[in-house]
């Protein structure tokens, strides 16, 4: 193994209950002083929005949102949300909610002042060197779910939506400047909310860790994810107002996504085609796949998800891995194939194709082709 890596580590993070009330101070620490709130259509009209607003507007710092925002945001959203943005004359963005919310805001402030296209900036190669850096507004990110782990990432999910494929939009400046983390914001989310976005937590974890890219700091935040996700994902579904439970939840949905930037993988390649071609929530569809890709990846992960396994107090190694996950997705509901998640007939070939297209094959650590992915999408179909 050839010990060579190109690592990036988490902004400046407000983390515990109650924290939102900082909110109009962390976009001052952020250069914002006319901010405009994005979140997606659920949550525009729920308390803990409303409570945000009245913060910025209490310090004087307006009172704008745009929450024309899919559950798979595309570039019709950005579109809209840049007409919106640019002329209210916005100097930055509050990025505001689950997955949806917080990267379509990340994309309205990178986007803010480029003259180029959105694809231009899709993460291929050094593309993300085409933006003009003094164009990109900043970040303030308040998630409120734990499982995306956007709040700290340096990219987008965007559906292009003629294509039905989801791209990433990259850059490092899309890292927001500030991010809120209070777990009350994650009190009032539903139980198949709570598991979905937990297993998206548990998925970027394990993906992580079975990447076969060198990133030991990496490896150790997903080890220790998996384990928050394990412990206290069981008391969140079952007890919403478990504040401690929470948190530790929505720590480890930033880890997750602090981890993954060692890779991910097979999970991903295969959730993020399904979710654009049949609107399926993100991280229920990628528990949905998670059991057959493990057994996909076995020869290359055996050993590895044996010493998970260990520290996690799971009995019986690599097979009892397995067997954990698939007790623990039963234990929320999670569906078993597509066909149970509500896809009938689904275009597996079209699936297959838009997989090897996906970034996240890179970081799979067995080759994916046409041949073995269609062999993988016909066992979860």
């Amino acid at each position: 193994m050839t010990l060579v890596g190109n690592w990036s580590y988490p902004t400046a993070i407000r983390f515990g209950a109650g924290r939102i009330a900082e909110l109009a101070e962390t976009c001052r620490a952020a250069g914002i002083q006319r901010p405009m709130l994005v979140t997606d259509k659920g949550l525009a009209s729920m308390e803990i929005t409303t409570r945000a607003l009245d913060i910025l507007e209490t310090a004087g710092l307006g009172r704008a949102l745009f929450s024309e925002v899919d559950p798979n945001p595309n570039e019709k959203n950005v579109e809209e949300g840049l007409r919106a943005y640019r002329n209210g004359g916005f100097d930055g963005v509050v990025a505001f909610g689950g997955g949806s919310g917080l990267d379509l805001g990340k994309t309205l402030a990178f986007m803010a002042g480029q003259t180029r296209p959105l694809w231009d900036f899709e993460d291929i190669g050094d593309w993300w060197t085409r933006a003009d850096p003094a164009g990109i507004h900043p970040i303030v990110a308040v998630p409120t779910t734990a499982g995306t782990g956007s709040e700290v990432g340096r990219a987008g999910v965007i559906t292009n939506s003629e294509t039905h494929e989801k791209k990433i939009i990259f850059h490092p400046k899309m890292l927001p400047a500030q991010v809120i983390c209070d777990p009350e914001l994650t009190v009032g989310m539903p139980k198949f909310i709570t598991a979905g976005t937990g297993l998206d937590a548990f998925a970027h974890c394990v993906e992580a860790f079975s990447s076969p890219h060198y990133h030991p700091m990496s490896q150790g935040i997903a080890l220790e994810g998996m384990r928050l996700v394990k412990e206290y994902l069981p008391r969140a579904y079952t007890d919403g107002a478990d504040i401690e439970a929470r948190a530790n939840m929505m720590s480890a949905a930033a880890m997750g996504a602090t981890a993954f930037q060692k890779g991910l993988g097979a999970i991903h390649a295969l959730s993020h085609p399904i979710g654009a071609h049949y609107h399926t929530h993100h991280g229920t569809t990628n528990a949905v796949c998670m059991p057959a890709v493990l057994r996909f990846n076995r020869a290359a992960i055996e050993d590895r998800m044996g010493l998970a396994a260990a520290y996690l107090g799971i009995e019986g190694g690599y097979e009892g891995f397995c067997d954990f996950v698939d007790a623990f997705n039963a234990s929320f509901a999670i569906p078993k194939s597509l066909t149970e998640l509500g896809i009938a007939n689904p275009d597996l070939a079209t699936l297959a194709e838009a997989a090897l297209r996906d970034p996240s094959t890179g970081g799979n650590p067995v080759a994916m082709t046409l041949e073995n992915t269609l062999k993988l999408l016909e066992e979860i179909a």
